[in-house]
């Protein structure tokens, strides 16, 4: 098991929890980043979910200049393919997994948790998600890439997961070559990825938000 231990901040709807999202940011950001989509998803009170937004853990990031910030792992060269340090991915691709552990044991169903990640979140949630024990509902990657896809091992639990994958056609930060990629890879892994594409940067744009509440509520509605 990993020894790191996230911490949260954790949005509840009005009524009891039924289901769970967690949502890991970007590099240099914080769980605060995506806290303020919650209520622009406009999700019926009918369909109670909890939102947890881990923050990294703070690291030196080698693309940077060695610069310390949240990060989920090293990046160690920006070649289109990225270079990562992938036992550091690993170790918070476990860690939260503790945090769905927890979600289970506090009385939501795996199948009702979903994974949600943004660029390096979405590089963890891939991880977490592939590897994890028990059948999620679902895995959201944004405008990231599949890092761990040479080498991760996947879990029989969640090979019919449900994946959506969402990226900018002018993102100069993840090209988009590597949301289709990782498409490809999942398909050829057995998996069946649904692929959203808008006209933004690096970044998260209105009707992906519509997009988002929508699968969200498919999902666990």
């Amino acid at each position: 098991m990993s020894d790191l231990v996230l911490q949260t901040i954790k949005v509840e709807p009005k009524q009891q929890a039924t289901a769970c999202v967690i949502w890991l940011h970007g590099l240099g950001a914080d769980g605060h980043d995506f806290e303020p989509i919650v209520p622009e998803l406009h999700l019926p009170e009918t369909l109670p979910i909890r939102f947890i937004f881990p923050h990294s853990p703070q690291m030196p990031v080698t693309i940077n200049g060695g610069m310390v910030m949240p990060a989920w792992y090293d990046i160690l060269d920006m070649s289109v393919e990225r270079k990562v340090d992938v036992m550091q991915l690993t170790q918070s691709a476990m860690a939260v997994q503790a945090l769905i552990d927890e979600q289970v044991a506090s009385g939501i169903a795996a199948e009702r948790i979903i994974l949600a990640g943004f660029s390096q979140g979405g590089a963890v949630a891939y991880q977490a998600a592939l590897t994890y024990p028990k059948t999620l509902g679902g895995l959201l990657t944004m405008s990231t890439y599949f890092a761990t896809k040479d080498s991760i091992q996947l879990n029989d639990a969640n090979r019919n997961i449900d994946i959506c994958i969402m990226h900018g056609s002018q993102d100069p930060v993840v090209n988009p070559m590597l949301g289709t990629q990782a498409k490809s890879v999942l398909e050829t892994l057995g998996f069946n990825p649904e692929y959203y594409t808008y006209p933004m940067p690096h970044s998260v744009c209105a009707p992906q938000v519509r997009d988002i509440s929508n699968w969200l509520q498919q999902r666990l509605g």
